[in-house]
């Protein structure tokens, strides 16, 4: 379940890049967490011929960094072994968890760290999306939430079913009343039933994939995240939140520190990653959001001053009080799905 700081560790990785018609910015945050267990992975330009393929995803690791890691720079590799698309995805992830399976710390209980996995795959004329897990991705298009990866939790009726029929439980709305995913790569201790195949086990490694043709127009961007973002954030606010700083921000790395910062102010306590991939149709710099986002950024420093020089005898008010205050008021013009706290 994780332990946690006194205070939060807010030094962000962030990283950007470019190429096949499309920008991409990422970013992670260790925040209140002990150690920070999530990874990812941004390729554009892939091996094999496959110039005009990108790869996108993040790892989201528990009880450990170990397989978000390996997986980190090992998946893609598993799933372009295979053979069609496809195919070659699941049997990418299915031979990337036996594989890890015989490394000495694994095998002998040293290390139970598993990891979540959410992609997404590019060519030119599809989105591959790839799932395993409770990280995320959400698809923007044409200004609206244009699909979303399924949460796979032990809750879930058909995932509920398999933990059942391997003989384990669901207690507390986690596998065995411990682990909070269905789906994973690694977490061994839970994929050693006998006479079970690996997409039986408690904790199956199968990754569901789903194809969508891709819209020249109306395809705007690429969401993934880890939980630590979507605990705090819905579909549709982080897609109006990344929509909202695209209109005044074409830096994706800031986009990104941008949201993993607010996911914080509201209250995430978990590590936070998130990888924007921006498509030929993603919202450009609009004059007009650039002078709305100045005009906020004026009236809440304004703000800010008037209300510390109106505290008289009380004493200067810290920032806290400053800002609860403020959040009281009517303020137009808050970033969509940010509010305040992103600010």
């Amino acid at each position: 379940m994780g332990a946690f700081l006194d205070k939060p560790k807010t030094e962000k990785h962030s990283a950007h890049g470019e190429g096949n018609g499309l920008r991409y910015g990422l970013s992670s945050m260790q925040g209140w967490r002990v150690e920070m267990e999530d990874a990812h992975t941004a390729v554009v330009g892939l091996p094999h011929g496959l110039t005009d393929w990108s790869f996108f995803a993040v790892y989201d690791g528990h009880a450990g960094s170990r397989v978000a890691n390996y997986c980190s720079g090992h998946l893609l590799e598993h799933i372009l072994s295979g053979g069609g698309v496809k195919d070659g995805i699941r049997s990418g992830f299915l031979n990337i968890d036996e594989y890890m399976r015989s490394f000495t710390d694994l095998r002998q209980g040293l290390d139970r760290s598993g990891s979540t996995a959410v992609c997404v795959l590019l060519s030119p004329t599809h989105l591959y999306f790839i799932n395993c897990g409770d990280s995320r991705a959400v698809l923007s298009r044409d200004s609206k939430v244009g699909f979303s990866t399924q949460d796979h939790k032990p809750c879930n009726p058909r995932e509920k079913e398999r933990i059942q029929n391997a003989g384990g439980s669901v207690m507390i709305q986690r596998v065995n009343g411990s682990l909070a995913v269905s789906r994973a790569l690694g977490d061994y201790d839970y994929k050693c039933v006998d006479g079970k195949g690996p997409t039986e086990q408690l904790v199956s490694p199968e990754p569901e994939v789903c194809v969508l043709e891709r819209a020249a127009e109306g395809d705007e961007f690429v969401v993934l995240a880890c939980d630590g973002i979507w605990d705090v954030m819905s579909n549709e606010e982080l897609c109006e939140f990344v929509r909202s700083r695209l209109l005044v921000c074409d830096d994706l790395e800031k986009v990104c520190n941008s949201v993993v910062d607010t996911c914080l102010h509201k209250g995430s306590r978990d590590n936070m990653s998130v990888v924007l991939v921006c498509l030929p149709g993603a919202p450009k710099i609009s004059e007009e959001a650039v002078k709305k986002e100045e005009e906020l950024d004026k009236y809440l420093e304004t703000r800010v001053e008037e209300l510390l020089g109106n505290c008289g005898e009380a004493g200067v008010p810290d920032l806290v009080s400053v800002l609860r205050s403020i959040a009281t008021e009517n303020i137009p013009n808050l970033p969509p799905g940010g509010g305040l706290a992103s600010k």
